[in-house]
């Protein structure tokens, strides 16, 4: 059942509300272009353009390059590197009227950047219609971290729109050092999503979302649990993945019995663990005709319309660390309409 998901939600990505576009953000020297070489170097099949400020800060493999011009890389895996050269929006239409067909744009901010004018950018009239921003990934140095380096104004503006935190270097202090960090960032951004990294080393389907859920990209299947015991007639499974950052998993949810708006933005709004990172899927619910495309990256959702092409139902997959899956399951069953039930 779960390859009968994994294609539904495959066929679904088709993005008609423009390329996805993934922010990342953080101080100087915490990690940001060791994160964009691990993007660029392991897209797996995926069309990536990085668009940043300088290339001479990203070591690219010689071996990926194709070739340059004057403000452009090509890479052999179908990526692309871009230099912001004054203007963002000016380097955004470069990369998107290539001939490419890329699936993912990824900018990074200056160290001393807040992210909030860039991800107005791509929330403005300009580059709306052309690009949807997907998340705000924030990388913190867990070595050097101080409170008066987030006194600074973009070092909290970093943290307060970040979707995603990534704690890099977390091998490079201890637990009680990182827990003390974790405090920290929660007391400037309440129920933050954290992911402990080190060298950047992140699986790319936590924070990218093109190609999440063709689970054997990121994931090895190592266990289905069948829960076929369940009062409603739903196809569960609970998926536990191995990684190298130990304890990720995904829950596949999918039923034939249409959800309530209300009781969904509940789950949203109050439900949501922590240490869910990503989830999408598509969503029937009660009140509405349409098909809906939903995308989630922290806390941060899209809903997209579309039509039906078939019988309405909905499948969601969620993606996180130590997830219990059992207690999601339950909290989206509960999300069914009362007149479906």
């Amino acid at each position: 059942m779960e390859t009968l998901v994994t294609a539904e939600l495959t066929k679904m990505d088709a993005p008609k509300q423009g390329i996805p576009v993934t922010i990342i953000t953080g101080f100087l020297g915490s990690g940001k272009t060791t994160l964009l070489n691990h993007i660029l170097g392991n897209q797996q099949g995926l069309k990536t353009a990085v668009l940043v400020n300088e290339f001479g800060e990203i070591a690219i493999d010689n071996e990926l390059i194709v070739s340059t011009e004057e403000n452009m890389i090509a890479l052999s895996n179908g990526c692309i590197c871009c230099t912001i050269n004054n203007d963002l929006v000016d380097a955004v239409y470069q990369v998107l009227e290539r001939q490419d067909n890329l699936d993912y744009l990824v900018v990074e901010t200056t160290g001393l950047a807040d992210p909030l004018p860039v991800a107005l950018t791509f929330l403005g009239t300009e580059l709306r219609d052309l690009t949807r921003l997907d998340s705000i990934i924030t990388v913190v140095d867990a070595a050097n971290y101080s409170l008066d380096l987030f006194n600074a104004e973009a070092a909290y503006s970093q943290i307060a729109y970040g979707d995603i935190i990534i704690l890099n270097k977390a091998d490079l202090v201890d637990e009680a050092a990182l827990r003390d960090l974790e405090r920290k960032i929660n007391d400037v951004k309440e129920g933050a999503r954290i992911i402990r990294t080190v060298r950047s080393q992140v699986p790319l389907g936590l924070i990218l979302s093109v190609g999440l859920f063709t689970s054997d990209k990121y994931f090895q299947e190592v266990d289905d649990h069948d829960h076929s015991n369940c009062d409603h007639d739903h196809d569960h499974h609970h998926h536990s993945h191995h990684l190298e950052n130990d304890g990720f998993s995904s829950v596949s949810f999918q039923t034939d019995q249409a959800f309530s708006i209300r009781k969904f933005q509940y789950f949203l709004d109050n439900q949501l663990p922590t240490n869910i990172f990503r989830a999408k899927g598509i969503i029937w619910f009660e009140e509405s005709p349409n098909r809906h495309i939903f995308h989630l990256c922290g806390k941060r959702f899209t809903l997209n319309d579309d039509e039906w092409k078939g019988t309405p139902k909905t499948q969601l997959v969620l993606i996180g660390q130590n997830l219990d899956g059992e207690a999601l399951i339950s909290q989206l069953e509960n999300c069914i309409s009362e007149q479906e039930k």
